[in-house]
């Protein structure tokens, strides 16, 4: 965050720099505002370099902390998944697993099922 506001605050920086170098030589209104952008841009790509890779660098980290914290929750997902999925241990082997929101149907004495 701090480099955002450095970088951001420089930018802005250089726009009104630019802006009262070119109001001051005679530009006018959206004349003075279209120069001093094209002209704060090209002289924060050159004099901005380092502050503007230093936001990169952070922007990437933020990124990997981010797809870390869901690969982390989809590992998790997946082994409760697994858990579910797993007969419990006093089932016969040959049971199936019952769907949820379905009931068990049991014969009565003497019926086949």
């Amino acid at each position: 965050m701090r480099n955002f506001i450095a970088y951001t605050a420089a930018r802005v920086l250089l726009f009104a720099i630019a802006f009262g170098v070119v109001y001051l030589l005679g530009a006018r209104e959206l004349l003075a505002v279209i120069l001093a952008l094209v002209i704060s841009g090209l002289l924060s790509f050159v004099l901005l370099s380092p502050q503007r890779d230093a936001l990169s660098a952070s922007l990437v980290r933020g990124m990997e902390r981010m797809r870390s914290v869901g690969e982390r929750l989809d590992a998790g997902a997946s082994r409760e998944d697994h858990l579910q999925q797993a007969p419990s241990p006093g089932s016969a082997s040959g049971s199936t697993a019952v769907e949820p929101g379905q009931a068990e149907q049991r014969s009565a004495p003497g019926e086949t099922p």
